[in-house]
């Protein structure tokens, strides 16, 4: 008798989506292969040089500044998938915190008004056309795109966080059903520790239905040995009054003074939080709208991270889990789609680390990167000059070739060695053509022979030109 049992007949009770298994039943696993890419260093920002310059005092400053250790935090521009996947031959196992704050509203508009000059004035900012694909992914088939966007990231998050470490996931109400099962799922139903709820108050009033004043942050931990500072994220109790507190073993055993000091040093957090929503006047509000206020990022990076701990973003926003980590002597990585995300971020952690400077307090250097995407104008030309070399590497490195450093280049047009053969690589945003062949044919062979005629045509004559 022929078995007609569908494969998926036999499974427990999961969350399905189009995408998750194929047509025989057989789970897809994550696909990192297509997505790996060499990082495209951009700039290294390790002070405010731009002070520096203007006063002439650069080498004084470079010996003073407060640069704790050789550890160089990241701003990564691109999708967070191709960002994780190209991080885990570095980082695999080594983050000790990822707060997660991705987009969960279905349908979303993702234009945003743009503060300029003295930011009295604002103009809309439309996503770019990358933005625009990325969004289109994610919400072309409703639901099933959106979890099968997630499962893939938050895969990868897990698999980047170390054993001791604790990953935040923040949802609105719309999506943290969904997203808790997906979570239950990666990490595993007994790794689950809170969901917390993030209360807060603001001016909208429904007219239908209860005002919606919460988001969902789901807290998980890798496995089952994992950091958690409860004494760094207590609180001031309501009241001043110790009798008000009469409840508890050590404050009914407890002396008088014992209470005190209990009451001193103040509660437990649980895992509703009061903490206010940034307001439109806010001296730390960006001009991003979906920003978080810094006491939120504090408490969860106190309670969950350690001194010199990496602490993660890939959906950085506005930069506030970097800048908060920044300020607590976290290491940090950022990540997000969005080039406003990323100008926003990249002058909010120079203005950090121009404070602590001047406060003489420490602070560490970071790199600006692309993932995925390579072009010129990334910002500004002149932060570019001199990023050749790095086009090079990153080209080579995508061909398995080996990067020759100038000292070891027979000439200056050889720029890599792979299979027995020279690599040329041509300058950003060129093309090469005919014309650009024989001229770097005449040159090179000028350089190792000195011979700029007949053995240029042999070269040419092989590569068919």
């Amino acid at each position: 008798m022929t078995n007609t049992t569908h494969p998926l007949a036999t499974r427990k009770t999961e969350l399905i989506w189009e995408g998750k298994y194929d047509t025989d039943g057989n789970r897809r696993p994550v696909d990192i292969t297509a997505a790996t890419l060499p990082l495209q260093h951009i700039e290294q920002v390790d002070q405010p040089r731009s002070e520096a310059f203007a006063t002439g005092t650069l080498e004084l400053f470079e010996k003073a500044n407060k640069r704790q250790d050789d550890f160089c935090n990241r701003l990564i521009w691109g999708d967070n998938k191709v960002v994780m996947a190209s991080l885990l031959s570095e980082f695999r196992g080594k983050v000790n915190l990822i707060y997660a704050d991705p987009p969960f509203n279905i349908g979303a508009d993702f234009t945003m008004d743009v503060p300029i000059g003295d930011a009295k004035a604002k103009v809309p900012k439309d996503a770019s056309a990358l933005e625009t694909v990325a969004y289109c992914d994610i919400w072309g088939k409703g639901t099933d795109s959106y979890l099968h966007f997630m499962f893939e990231r938050l895969t990868l998050m897990r698999d980047l966080l170390a054993d001791d470490g604790s990953i935040y996931l923040h949802c609105d109400p719309t999506m943290s059903h969904y997203l808790k099962l997906l979570m239950d799922e990666i990490f595993g139903e007994n790794r689950f520790r809170n969901e917390i709820i993030w209360g807060y108050k603001s001016t909208s009033q429904a007219q239908k239905w209860f005002p919606r004043k919460h988001d969902v942050i789901l807290f998980y931990t890798k496995s089952d040995n994992w950091t958690f500072n409860t004494d760094d994220i207590r609180v001031p109790f309501a009241t001043k009054s110790l009798a008000a507190h009469g409840s508890g073993g050590a404050w009914k055993s407890g002396t008088e003074s014992e209470r005190a000091a209990i009451h001193a040093k103040g509660k437990v957090v649980e895992d509703w939080w009061e903490i206010p929503m940034l307001n439109s006047m806010a001296k730390e509000r960006l001009g991003y709208p979906t920003q978080k206020p810094k006491a939120l990022l504090e408490r969860i990076i106190k309670a969950s991270s350690n001194e010199g701990n990496i602490v993660f973003d890939p959906f950085c926003g506005s930069g506030t889990t970097g800048a908060v980590a920044e300020q607590l002597g976290r290491k940090w990585i950022m990540s997000d789609l969005g080039r406003f995300g990323i100008h926003t971020t990249r002058k909010r952690m120079i203005d950090i680390q121009r404070e602590r400077h001047h406060a003489e307090k420490p602070y560490r250097a970071f790199g600006v990167y692309n993932a995925g995407k390579y072009e010129r104008q990334w910002w500004q030309q002149e932060h570019l000059q001199g990023a050749e070399r790095e086009h090079r590497r990153v080209v080579l490195e995508l061909f398995g070739a080996e990067v020759l450093p100038p000292e070891n280049q027979p000439s200056p047009y050889l720029h890599g060695f792979k299979d027995g053969a020279y690599c040329y690589i041509a300058p950003i945003d060129t093309l090469f053509g005919k014309a650009d062949a024989e001229e770097l044919v005449s040159k090179t062979t000028y350089h190792l022979t000195g011979d700029g005629g007949g053995k240029s045509e042999v070269l040419l004559s092989r590569l068919g030109i």
